[in-house]
């Protein structure tokens, strides 16, 4: 994957966080993995790529970074479906503005989320995934991405 490609998405991923103002979102060097055992969190939105490229991106995030979005959302209920919820949310928003970015080739599906570890999440053995670290008010999560050009 060319590094331009990445940016797209380490922009997408700050523009989410700054509109909750206050703390920057960082987020770390990217870095390969190969597509043995995908890196899960607590919640996780997996939206699946298909047209002019093919793959996955998806969100991973610790059940505290998400209760930290819902409390800059002003958001009190902190339920499972609500994390659910905001799992997918989050992972539809990174796919659908890069779906901007990269044009209307570029088609994503609705969001898959789960809690926990999953049973799997098929990548292409082929391929590796990028991995973007990132850290807000002190919690973790992950941006994977894994697209075949």
């Amino acid at each position: 994957m060319k590094e331009q490609k990445l940016q797209i998405f380490l922009s997408i991923i700050s523009n989410y966080f700054d509109q909750f103002g206050g703390e920057e979102l960082v987020a770390d060097t990217p870095y390969l993995l190969e597509n043995k055992q995908p890196k899960v969190h607590d919640y996780t939105g997996v939206i699946g790529i298909s047209g002019g490229q093919k793959g996955v991106v998806y969100f991973s995030a610790t059940h505290q970074l998400l209760s930290s979005i819902l409390d800059s959302m002003g958001e009190t209920d902190k339920s499972d479906e609500n994390y659910i919820d905001l799992a997918g949310e989050v992972a539809n928003t990174i796919a659908g503005n890069a779906r901007k970015e990269f044009g209307s080739e570029f088609h994503i599906s609705v969001p898959f989320v789960f809690k926990g570890a999953p049973q799997s999440i098929v990548l292409p053995n082929d391929e590796r995934s990028f991995i973007i670290p990132i850290t807000w008010h002190s919690q973790v999560g992950e941006i994977v991405v894994c697209l075949q050009d």
